[in-house]
């Protein structure tokens, strides 16, 4: 290895940072940064090195940094580490995860100053994750002006959507200025695309299930993305750990005028009070969902059982038909219970389970007689997000 990748992945409280090395074809993992619950009183880092298989704590010192700027302090951090790690290849590039790329960017971009300010333009389309994403972009110049910066973006892979799924019922100057669906966890479903090309199936009619705190689906025909869950937003589509996901528009006059709630307050209850959160009154976590054994929470994983069984059922009517069904994400991954809930109510499709396959998380969770696979695949965005920003340092 001559050289490394560092990856960049922000969430809204997180950071995940990762470092990939590469003799100019192939990418090596080699570590891994975890920086979770970096607005909360109690931050919260783990540092892997992949190539020895070994976990460590990894420093979290931000209480005396506003919460606007730990993000930027954790990303200083992480590449004050790198420097000082001497075994390390030179960083030769940052390979950043932009989450809204709007109609422009449809592929990996080196991030340019011309480019910044035109990201900065989307803000309004993503307020929650793309200012974050554009101050890491920032603290990368800042520390280390040298490396090359490249941006792939979460809405790229929905870029060949046709324009049916992309269209809103508005007037056309609404259309115009950019309201349509975009659709969004791009990076993953990208990843999954190409493990599954690996497997041989890459061409079969399939949905993917990214299921987690943060849920969609994608249908993709041909290996290309032909609808999406989610839409203009990161809140459409499924309920959520905190977020509603899909709800009748009506219902947010009737809180405009009924309980005097302004933007903010909406969009606070959209994106971090509803969702799992909000039905249960307990958690936005799966697993402490599980653990309750009450009837609130019980409410809640049915609810997104049967929302997740539903939309199914509308990527499968935008393919004429489903080949393949497959389960990614921390719950999609993990959570035998809520697949098989999926799956139950998946039956007219003619999907079977094999309750002991998908209780080991198997590779293939579907039973023999099943009228099509049902797969288990391990996602990935550090992985892609390194792939790309190779790709696109050699083109």
């Amino acid at each position: 290895m001559n050289a490394s990748i560092l990856t960049v992945n922000a969430g809204s409280s997180s950071l995940k940072c990762a470092v990939y090395g590469t003799n100019g074809t192939e990418l090596t993992p080699l570590y891994q940064i975890k920086l979770g619950n970096l607005l909360g009183e109690a931050p919260r880092g783990e540092l892997k090195h992949l190539t020895q298989g070994i976990k460590a704590p990894f420093s979290t010192d931000f209480n005396q940094v506003e919460p606007s700027a730990r993000h930027e302090a954790a990303l200083r951090q992480v590449l004050t580490w790198l420097e000082q790690q001497t075994d390390l290849p030179p960083l030769m590039a940052v390979g950043h995860r932009i989450v809204h790329g709007g109609d422009r960017f449809t592929r990996p971009v080196r991030l340019t100053a011309e480019v910044q300010q035109q990201l900065e333009k989307l803000i309004p389309l993503a307020p929650l994750h793309q200012p974050f994403n554009l101050k890491l972009v920032e603290a990368c110049t800042a520390v280390a002006p040298q490396l090359l910066q490249v941006a792939s973006f979460d809405t790229m892979f929905h870029a060949s959507m046709p324009e049916l799924e992309r269209m809103y019922a508005l007037p056309k100057h609404l259309r115009d200025a950019g309201i349509q669906r975009y659709g969004f966890h791009g990076l993953s479903y990208a990843f999954i695309q190409r493990q599954l090309e690996s497997l041989g199936s890459g061409n079969l009619n399939t949905v993917i299930c990214h299921l987690g705190a943060g849920a969609s689906m994608c249908a993709v025909k041909h290996g290309r993305s032909i609808a999406s869950s989610m839409g203009f937003t990161a809140v459409e589509g499924l309920p959520m750990g905190s977020r509603s996901g899909q709800i009748d528009p009506g219902v947010l006059l009737y809180l405009q005028r009924n309980f005097n709630m302004d933007a903010d307050s909406l969009e606070n209850l959209l994106y971090k009070e509803s969702g799992w959160l909000g039905i249960s009154g307990i958690s936005s976590d799966m697993l402490t969902l599980h653990q309750a054994e009450c009837a609130e929470a019980e409410q809640a994983i049915d609810l997104f059982c049967y929302r997740a069984a539903l939309e199914i059922g509308r990527l499968t009517a935008a393919l004429g038909g489903l080949e393949q069904l497959v389960f990614t994400g921390g719950v999609g991954e993990n959570d035998a219970d809520v697949r098989a809930r999926i799956i139950h109510r998946c039956q007219w499709l003619g999907i079977a389970l094999n309750e002991q396959q998908n209780t080991a998380s198997a590779a293939i969770i579907s039973a023999t007689k099943s009228a099509l696979p049902v797969r288990v695949i391990a996602t990935n965005e550090e992985a892609m997000l390194a792939q790309y920003t190779l790709e696109t340092l050699q083109a």
